[in-house]
């Protein structure tokens, strides 16, 4: 890394957040399973002849023993009633026979009233503050007045891909950045344009004679910048190390970015998650830096973005506590435009992937969020106070008091949710957490102390409220070696991801343990060195890797969007999965839709009455970054021009609604 910011890197981008999966780095002398799996392991067993894999395996498998047992048992939900697509690749997007799959908003197009229509080759930072922003991820649908046909679209506008967006950049060549050195040739109107891009979107929409359009010149119509005003709030609001030179009080903060996941509440806000924050970041560290310990933890500084060449806050020497601000949950409430977001710091700060809630027996609200990095955690989060559904207002400041816990996952199949509280424990003075604060900013290194479980990326938790199953995606970790592999991650060279799922005792997500096996080891079932276990009636098409994001419907069933299947890696692209996770066809999976060369599938979301199901198609045009022969994307070099199919028009992250030809649910 030279100080110029140039990051030398031999990766490419099959994905930029897994580069930065890759920066942070996890020290820590926890355990692995690994270790655990040999202790539990008895002297008989070995005797037997038992391999620790075949230990692991039992544990794991869905389909075996009294873990089938269990799933014929608990089928309480509907198998999926739709014909599968072919899995493949090429440069459009295919959906389910019998349904339309429409795009309803691009990168570009007018948000605000006033704004003007997207033309590539005229992009200002005015002109993108009013349009859509560029490579959206989390998407929610709120309701208005209750309906299924009109409400608000809140969506996540994560990372920009410059040599896609910009006619005037050559292509990259890798993540070491190939507009010259030292980002010689982005100029201070691209660094703005980008900054403009990223943040989030509200989105007013509605279903008209069957097909879903934007209302234009909504009041509720919103675009939220890296520029955007926001507050800080909870235990780190206004402590020493949340101060800056242009905040000097420590609770105000100018903009989000790199917002992932997210969810959205039952009081009608949405909840963002800022997940590579460390990217945009700029600089060198060194251990005189007075965040080195914490900058070091969370991969700071990583380089992507130039920003810091024009704005003094994103260089860690000019500003050395900024980065403290980021990477943080914030909460929205969309129905008003001037309401100031609030990044909530009791949820901790790291690389969220989401933050989805759901609301316990008791009242009180559980988030559970991943954080999307290699031997990287999953958390929870649990609110003081109690949901009042009678009082919107009462519930607007719920997020600022809670237990922020990590989850340890034990090789016996339980586990246990561990407080990160000041105080307790190895959370003291004696090691750097001088309060909460310390504790929330560097929630990473707290975590460690307490011994949580290394994980294989953790991206989306998400809770079943029909079932109060919780399930965790794990993407991948192509790092974990063989000593490393445990119950939790059972395997090495781990490159296709795997989905836990976890059982709160009693139905309460507030209780500290849990129950824990796992739903689905991804990967090709025709290649026995991969160790993947779909149900033997997934087709050849039905099997993925890559696990995301995820979506519960209204019937309890889950469905599962990928990031990183491509014509190299697994001979397919992208899409959204139907699993079964109960009865005889527990593991079952089905493609339903799949999106064009180069995207990534994210955010899936169904309107409440399961008759449109939103998904956002993310990066599409990337090249095949697994494929050696693939030339290095551009401007004029891309794998697909989707949506348009314009030969001037760059392809164009954008968001899709899926609906049933003639009406009726999705998937029934």
């Amino acid at each position: 890394m030279t100080d110029g910011g140039e990051l030398n890197t031999t990766l490419l981008r099959s994905q930029r957040c897994e580069l930065a999966e890759d920066v942070g780095s996890n020290a820590s002398v926890n355990p692995t399973m690994g270790e655990i799996i040999a202790q539990r392991m008895s002297r008989r067993d070995l005797a037997k002849g038992i391999l620790a894999v075949s230990a692991i395996t039992a544990i794991a498998s869905p389909l075996i023993g009294a873990g089938e047992a269990r799933a014929q048992a608990a089928n309480t939900t509907p198998s999926f009633n739709f014909k599968e697509i072919a899995a493949g690749s090429d440069d459009k997007h295919y959906v389910a026979e019998g349904y339309d799959a429409d795009v309803l908003i691009r990168w570009g197009d007018p948000v605000l009233p006033g704004a003007p229509e997207f033309d590539a080759y005229q992009q200002t930072p005015a002109k993108q503050a009013g349009q859509f922003g560029y490579n959206n991820d989390y998407l929610g649908y709120i309701p208005i007045d209750g309906k299924s046909d009109h409400g608000l679209l809140c969506v996540n506008h994560e990372y920009t891909n410059e040599e896609l967006m910009f006619p005037d950049l050559p292509g990259r060549q890798d993540m070491g950045r190939a507009y010259g050195t030292n980002f010689a040739q982005m100029t201070k109107a691209h660094a703005d344009i980008e900054m403009m891009a990223h943040g989030g979107s509200v989105v007013e929409v509605r279903k008209v004679s069957g097909k879903w359009q934007v209302v234009k010149d909504s009041r509720f119509n919103r675009r939220i910048t890296a520029e955007t005003e926001m507050m800080i709030t909870g235990p780190a609001a206004g402590h020493e190390r949340m101060k800056t030179n242009a905040d000097p009080t420590g609770t105000r903060v100018r903009g989000m970015f790199n917002n992932c996941a997210g969810g959205r509440t039952p009081w009608g806000t949405w909840v963002t998650c800022e997940e590579n924050i460390n990217g945009y970041f700029w600089g060198r560290i060194t251990e005189q830096h007075p965040e080195f310990r914490n900058f070091r933890r969370m991969g700071i500084p990583g380089n992507w973005q130039n920003w810091g060449q024009y704005h003094d806050r994103f260089d860690i020497q000019k500003e050395p506590r900024e980065a403290n601000r980021f990477g943080w949950v914030v909460e929205i409430d969309p129905f008003d435009p001037t309401f100031v977001p609030r990044k909530r710091t009791a949820l901790g700060r790291f690389k969220h992937e989401g933050a989805a809630g759901i609301t316990n027996k008791d009242g009180r609200y559980v988030i559970y969020q991943g954080d999307d990095e290699r031997f990287d955690y999953v958390y929870k989060f649990v609110t003081e106070g109690k949901v009042d559904p009678a009082n919107r207002a009462a519930n607007m400041d719920l997020l600022d008091k809670g237990t922020l816990q990590v989850g340890r996952f034990d090789a016996t199949g339980a586990g246990e949710w561990l407080a990160l509280v000041h105080g307790q424990g190895p959370l003291t003075a004696t090691n750097g957490f001088n309060s909460q604060a310390d504790v929330v900013i560097e929630a990473r290194r707290a975590a460690d102390l307490l011994g949580a479980t290394k994980m294989d990326r953790p991206e989306d938790v998400e809770a079943n409220p029909v079932t109060n199953k919780v399930y965790v995606m794990l993407t991948n970790n192509s790092r974990r070696v063989a000593g490393q592999v445990d119950a939790a991650n059972p395997r090495s060279d781990n490159r296709f991801g795997h989905i836990i799922e976890i059982t709160p005792p009693d139905a309460d997500h507030t209780a500290t343990m849990f129950t824990w096996e796992i739903l689905v080891k991804c990967g090709d079932p025709s290649v026995a060195s991969v160790g993947s276990t779909f149900h033997p009636n997934t087709t050849k098409d039905g099997w993925f890797g890559m696990p995301d994001n995820c979506a519960i419907d209204a019937l309890g069933r889950l469905w599962i969007s990928t990031d990183g299947n491509s014509q190299t890696r697994t001979g397919r692209a992208d899409g959204v999965w139907a699993m079964e996770t109960a009865g005889t066809q527990r593991g079952t999976s089905k493609l339903f839709y799949r999106v064009p060369n180069g995207a990534e599938l994210c955010g899936p979301e169904f309107t409440p009455d399961m008759e449109t199901f939103f998904v956002a198609v993310q990066h599409p045009g990337e090249p095949d970054d697994d494929d050696p022969t693939s030339k290095p994307a551009s401007f004029t070099n891309v794998s697909t021009r989707w949506p348009d199919f314009k030969p001037n028009v760059p392809p164009r992250p954008s968001i899709v609604a899926i609906t049933k030809k003639g009406g009726g649910k999705i998937g029934v």
